[in-house]
Order: structure tokens, then C-alpha cells, then sequence
């Protein structure tokens, strides 16, 4: 059934500048513009809206809040509740969102697809794993759940470390037994981290952090004075002598997260490409000159612009570099003290290391 009458108006509406968006909010389904606060919302929706879309597999609410909105990071503002949704936080392939009026003003609202997909000739349901993700983190999941950050370089002075393969071995797998030393305390599992990049401020100078790698786990067999026998129990890379051996961290892997624009206004610059990559597209992680000590919270989404070009001038010979231009979007999935690891989500030109990130309060006073 489609929705109509209060939809048609509700873009002209909305078009014409006339809403307001409620900031802030909770993770799911809230009411799109139910107080009259907050920002203008005056190029909120995109001009080739849609008054309905299907939800299929391989959607994620980021891409789905694109298809209707100028700014898709704002998706938690802007889904309706629905009395009739058990669990609004869980979207289904087969889902319908439309564009529709809530209370006299323009809202976005959902129609729960019973939880069942068509496969001819037989139909089953859907089980909760497969709902779609708010956010695409494939890319980040080894930086949530595996990887580590370091704020102080000299402490991996007192940390174990690898210094042979058992029977004379350079390299170690699965399997295989290693030596380390160190104290090794306690029989849970170990990580074995390789020291990755060193984050340094480009403008102070300032050591921010030291990316440690994971390369796998392994358990302590028993210890001998200084030296600790131990066995890999799985890896993703061959185990090195020099690696790192710490207690594994107590870390729930998150996947749902709030996007929203930082409360305090965030100066810096895209720091590294972890992999060592120059340039950087969407769904891309980078790493951040900004951490928790300046305000940063994951789920927190900065602008990117991307640094001009450096020219000549043609009467002077000065060197000089070029008024930079917004290019993308990026989401804090993991701050640190000092530094962040964030997230590509949109790249309307090809991003560097050296990019200036901001807040997108800028674009959105622009707007008002």
C-alpha cells in the first residue's frame, strides 16, 4: 500500500525548508522532526528521494538513510517507532521504508516484512543474524576485535617477547611451540602482536601511540626462570621472534553504533593508513590525530577536506598551496587516548594521509 496525501506534502514541505531537525537521539527508530528545535532542515532531503524502498540483502541503514537524506550520518534521528515492530532496532531484507507524515510534518517510517524472504518454491525466515548492519565494518573488525594501541612506546621495554622457534624454527604456526622472554603469568590466552606504526603529532611532534598488530594466540605451556615455553593456537601471520606476548584483552566486539557529530569542535588531520596504503577510498580504515583527550567518541563523524594542491606562482616563483575542498566522511569506530581508528564512509575525491578532518558542523551552518 503506498503511503500518500501527507507524503507529497511533506517533501514540498521539507523542501522549503520549513523543519527542524531534532539533534541528538537514541540508536533505532525515533520520530523525524516531532519538536521544533535544532538545526534547519532545509536541504535535508535528497531531490530524488524515493516515497518507498525495498530493503534488500547487502543494505546497511548508512546506505539506506542515503537514499533519502543529504546527510545519511543523521539516520538515527530520522526512522519512526512503530508500536507494531517488536524490535525497531532490527531491519530485514524485505522491509519496506517510506517517506510519509507523522503528526503534520515529514517522516521517514518502516513496514515490517513479516521476517520472511521468498526462495522459491519454499519461503523460511529470516533468524536475527541476518538482519542488515547500521554500518558496513568488515574493513574494521580486526581493529574492534584484534588489534591494540599502545599510548606509551616505552612500556614494550617490560612486555615478553618472542626469541625462538622451537627445534631451531625462524618462523611459527599453529601448532607449533615458541619460547619467550619474560613473565608470562596466568593460563588464558595470550595475543601475539607485531609493532605496527608509530603515530606521531606532524606539528608538535608529539608521540601519540604505538600500533600493535595482532598475529595471533597462543597458551603458556610452562615457565623457567625468564624464559616461557608456549604454543600458537591459531594465526593469521607466520609468529616472529621480536613479536609481542600480552594477556588477551577482555573486548566485546561492538557493531551498532550511534553516529552523530562531536559536541566539541575537532581540529586534525587523516594520520596513517594502517597496511601502508597512500591513497584512500571508501569503507577504508585511517587512522586519527584526535582522541578521547579532544572530545572523540566512536560513532562520532567528521568531514574531510582534502588538503590543495601545491602551485607555483607564475610572477613570484613563491610556492604556494591551493584553498583545500570537502571530500568525504569518516566514522570514529575506535579512539584511543591520543590517537583514532575511523572509517571511510563517503569519498567524493581520493583521500591521503596529511587530509584536514572537521567537524560537520561547518557543512551543516552552511546549510542553516
Amino acid at each position: 500500500m503506498r503511503h500518500t496525501g501527507g507524503a507529497a506534502e511533506g517533501r514540498r514541505w521539507l523542501r522549503r525548508g520549513l523543519g527542524r531537525l531534532l539533534v541528538g537521539g537514541v540508536l533505532g527508530l525515533v520520530t523525524l522532526l516531532t519538536q521544533a528545535q535544532g538545526l534547519s532542515w532545509e536541504n535535508g532531503l535528497r531531490g530524488d528521494a524515493p516515497d518507498r524502498y525495498t530493503v534488500v540483502r547487502g543494505d546497511t541503514l548508512w546506505d539506506i538513510s542515503g537514499r533519502f537524506l543529504r546527510h545519511p550520518w543523521q539516520w538515527p534521528d530520522v526512522w519512526q517507532v512503530n508500536a507494531q515492530i517488536d524490535n525497531p532496532h532490527l531491519i530485514y531484507p524485505g522491509d519496506v521504508v517510506y517517506l510519509d507524515e507523522c503528526n503534520g510534518r515529514p517522516c521517514l517510517g518502516l513496514e515490517r516484512g513479516q521476517g520472511i524472504v521468498r526462495l522459491s518454491p519454499e519461503m523460511r525466515s529470516i533468524p536475527r543474524r541476518e538482519a542488515i548492519e547500521p554500518i558496513p565494518l568488515d574493513g574494521a573488525r580486526q581493529f574492534l576485535r584484534d588489534h591494540r594501541v599502545v599510548d606509551d612506546a616505552e612500556t614494550l621495554d617490560e612486555l615478553a617477547y618472542v626469541v625462538a622457534g622451537d627445534d631451531g624454527r625462524l618462523i611459527s604456526g599453529s601448532g607449533d611451540r615458541f619460547y619467550a622472554r619474560g613473565r608470562v603469568e596466568g593460563d588464558g590466552r595470550f595475543g601475539l602482536y607485531r609493532v605496527g606504526e608509530r603515530y606521531v603529532d606532524s606539528a608538535s611532534g608529539e608521540a601519540l601511540a604505538l600500533e600493535l598488530e595482532s598475529v595471533g594466540q597462543a597458551r603458556r605451556l610452562r615457565q623457567e626462570d625468564d624464559i616461557a615455553v608456549m604454543e600458537v593456537t591459531s594465526s593469521r601471520q607466520e609468529v616472529r621472534n621480536d613479536d609481542i606476548v600480552l594477556p588477551l584483552e577482555e573486548r566485546q566486539l561492538v557493531t551498532e553504533f550511534l553516529p552523530r557529530a562531536p559536541e566539541r569542535e575537532i581540529d586534525g588531520r587523516i594520520l596513517a593508513v594502517p597496511g601502508g596504503v597512500r591513497f584512500i577510498g571508501r569503507l577504508q580504515v585511517v587512522a586519527l590525530d584526535r582522541g578521547r583527550r579532544d572530545g572523540l567518541e566512536a560513532g562520532h563523524v567528521l568531514m574531510v577536506e582534502q588538503r590543495g594542491e601545491r602551485v607555483s606562482d607564475p610572477r613570484t616563483s613563491e610556492a604556494l598551496r591551493l584553498p583545500g575542498e570537502e571530500a568525504g566522511l569518516v566514522m570514529v569506530f575506535r579512539p584511543y587516548a591520543k590517537v583514532s581508528y575511523a572509517l571511510v564512509m563517503e569519498a567524493s575525491r581520493m583521500l591521503s594521509v596529511g587530509d584536514h578532518i572537521h567537524s560537520p558542523q561547518r557543512l551543516l551552518d552552511t546549510a542553516l
